[in-house]
């Protein structure tokens, strides 16, 4: 397969996995996003600028996350690799749990797809499964790539994270769009700090009481009719056993967050391997644009002093990640 384009821009959501109940399986896309310019060169070099996000900290070679899943895409779909100029204008925070690593895999693959002559290639079916395949599980990757409320599952029990080849994962992941109330209006409430999945995931017991794995599963299921048709039912829908309080030990403030927030009705939950607090709110029926149920429990809770915390209230992305050839 030969390149048709030598230059695409790439955009892509942050996202929030788990979502409380819906542990490495449910996952939003927000508006908030990573763009990424790539241009293929004539040489061997590899040059990556980083602006916003990461600047002076990720990799700026061939181990940079968005490089390395673009060979990997190439790869797969037998393209040829060539040197690399991007211009990474990153927004989705670091280490957060907001899906940055999700959106730079993403982000890498849909630049191949637009960079070569059979995009086709490299459909959604192909991206997630090469997408798992880096990432490990795929509750970040499928709403970075197809946008909104996502669920995703493998066919194969044994692909766990980190174990499927991602090119052998192509007939194990699979991803559904479920729908999402209009009225839901995410805020994601965002540390000064930032924590490793791999340390979130490290305190994380080897097994679970089945009682607290009955629970969950019903919290999981109305967690989809809350945010779909219900969303009077996010508070209850939210609950977890399964990971939040496990990782008590790793991000205190987050956990302490979240309690605040629930005692005073917000719907709040982890985002992803945290340590970002999401707050699934409400739009205020006849309120001033962008207002939310949670604004008043937020502000209390902070009391005005936010000691270096970000409050993000964000759109639901419906769009998902894409790329654009562009002529120069």
């Amino acid at each position: 397969m030969r390149l048709r384009a030598a230059h695409v821009r790439v955009r892509v959501p942050a996202t929030s996995a788990n979502l409380g109940p819906g542990f490495d399986a449910l996952g939003i896309a927000l508006g908030l996003h990573d763009e990424v310019d790539v241009r293929a060169l004539g040489t061997d070099d590899v040059r990556v600028e980083v602006q916003g996000e990461g600047a002076g900290t990720v990799p700026d070679d061939e181990s940079h996350l968005v490089v390395r899943a673009l060979r990997l895409a190439l790869d797969h779909v037998g393209a040829p690799q060539t040197g690399l100029h991007l211009v990474c204008r990153n927004r989705v925070p670091h280490g957060r749990g907001l899906g940055s690593s999700a959106a730079a895999v993403v982000a890498g693959i849909l630049a191949a797809r637009g960079l070569v002559s059979e995009p086709d290639a490299l459909d959604d079916d192909v991206a997630l499964a090469l997408a798992t395949g880096l990432e490990g599980h795929p509750d970040n990757a499928a709403p970075a790539l197809l946008g909104g409320l996502t669920v995703a599952w493998t066919d194969d029990p044994a692909t766990g994270p980190g174990g499927a080849e991602a090119g052998s994962a192509a007939a194990a992941v699979r991803a559904a769009r479920l729908a999402v109330h209009p009225d839901l209006a995410p805020v994601a409430i965002v540390p000064p700090g930032h924590l490793s999945t791999h340390a979130a995931r490290g305190v994380l017991p080897a097994q679970v009481p089945h009682g607290d794995a009955a629970w969950q599963v019903g919290r999981a299921a109305l967690l989809v009719e809350a945010l779909g048709r219900r969303p009077d039912l996010l508070l209850a829908a939210t609950g977890d056993r399964l990971h939040q309080g496990y990782r008590r030990q790793v991000m205190p403030a987050s956990l302490a967050l979240v309690d605040a927030l629930r005692e005073r009705g917000v719907a709040a939950v982890v985002s992803g391997a945290g340590p970002t607090v999401l707050a699934l709110a409400r739009r205020l029926p006849g309120g001033t644009d962008g207002a939310t149920d949670a604004d008043a429990a937020i502000a209390e809770v902070f009391g005005g002093v936010m000691a270096g915390w970000r409050v993000l209230p964000l759109a639901v992305d419906v769009e998902g990640g894409s790329v654009t050839a562009m002529l120069d």
